[in-house]
């Protein structure tokens, strides 16, 4: 995802007030807190904001949206003016026909560089659940931390649950997080956030609020049956362990109105994982669901947890599989996400209103706030080529 740029001159230990997005933010901060009840094609129930965020009522399965996101990691520029969802001067909504297409269509899944000699090919795969819990909302920790409904849509979360009441200084947010509740084993309490998929042909319950219907995200939340989150190795040699609260994103938000720049979308189906579509939502045969994959950078400059631009301090291998000239290789991250979607054109990820639901702008967050025992023990795995 393209970030959105930081301003210049601004200390990374202390973002300062970003520009909250218009009337769309005024309506959540009004709304922060509050109880409300939604309703929609499924069991209507009554939730509660939580921070900027919506917690959807128990047993929900995802049915409300939340409210809102700074910019989001694949942003880079202000968030937009959502404008009015009914006005025809309004970008098109998407998803278009031809963002769908057959998976038989798609083409073969890029293979990695040959692996060297010491490459580390093991892999250490922790549960963090589907977002049972249903928690969701539309702010951005990483990208505009602290800025109610920059990315204008509405994130899913598995791990880290305190999410609702982050502020543009990334100390003090690191604190929450490491004191935060968590549905990944073993005590890891990293952060991990995409956007919502939804089915188009169902009315969702946050119609009514911001990152949701009022910034052109219709339908009822689809929570992935199942969400894998897996650690592999690097190509070309050992990896060493992530340092805490390292920010990694992938993919770009806003790629389809920015031709493509830093898109990293992978779409595809259950028994079809060896093709996968960059720009295109999968259509499955029958008893084939739908998958999106996740790989992320892990070549870190060994010095930064974050930057500017959100990326520069971790990047992608060379085509190679080597990390860069003063980069060294940690555990590369990988979440799989499957879903069962109604059938045909009828499903689509949230995102900016002007990007039209495009498939080529899935995009996905991590902070790792994991025990130093427990990296050690995905480093130790990884490196040993055992599956852990």
């Amino acid at each position: 995802m393209d970030e959105r740029p930081r301003p210049p001159g601004r200390s990374r230990e202390n973002r300062r007030a970003r520009v909250i997005v218009g009337a769309a933010a005024a309506v959540l901060l009004a709304a922060a807190g509050a109880s409300v009840v939604l309703t929609d094609a499924g069991p209507s129930g009554e939730g509660r904001l939580v921070g900027f965020g919506y917690r959807a009522p128990s047993g929900g399965g995802g049915e409300a949206d939340p409210p809102p996101d700074p910019g989001d990691p694949a942003d880079p520029g202000e968030p937009s003016d959502p404008g009015d969802p009914a006005d025809p001067g309004d970008p098109p909504r998407g998803p278009r026909p031809e963002d769908f297409a057959d998976i038989g269509q798609a083409p073969p899944r890029e293979d990695a560089p040959e692996p060297g000699r010491d490459a580390s090919t093991g892999s250490f795969t922790i549960d963090c659940g589907t977002n049972e819990n249903g928690l969701f909302n539309s702010e951005n920790v990483i990208v505009a931390p602290g800025v109610p409904n920059g990315a204008q849509h509405t994130h899913d979360y598995v791990g880290n649950q305190d999410v609702g009441r982050f502020t543009d200084d990334v100390a003090a947010n690191n604190r929450i997080l490491a004191g935060g509740d968590t549905t990944c084993a073993d005590g890891d309490r990293s952060m991990h956030y995409w956007p919502v998929l939804r089915d188009l042909t169902a009315e969702g319950g946050d119609a009514d609020l911001p990152g949701g219907g009022l910034d052109g995200n219709v339908g009822h939340i689809l929570t992935p049956s199942s969400a894998a989150i897996e650690f592999l190795g690097h190509g070309q040699g050992p990896v060493t362990a992530m340092p805490e609260f390292l920010q990694i994103i992938t993919g770009n938000a806003k790629a389809a109105t920015q031709d493509g720049a830093n898109a990293n979308a992978q779409w595809t189906c259950t028994g079809f994982e060896d093709r996968a579509f960059p720009d295109r939502y999968p259509l499955c045969p029958e008893g084939s669901d739908v998958v999106r994959v996740f790989d992320f950078p892990n070549c870190w400059d060994g010095r930064n947890t974050e930057s500017e631009d959100n990326r520069s301090h971790i990047v992608f291998a060379e085509e190679d599989g080597r990390c860069p000239d003063g980069f060294t290789a940690v555990p590369r991250l990988r979440q799989t996400l499957v879903y069962d979607v109604p059938d045909g054109e009828s499903f689509a990820v949230d995102g900016f209103p002007e990007e039209g639901h495009a498939p080529i702008t899935d995009h996905s967050d991590h902070i790792n706030v994991m025990p130093r025992e427990l990296m050690d023990e995905v480093v130790d795995c990884v490196n040993s080529g055992r599956d852990c």
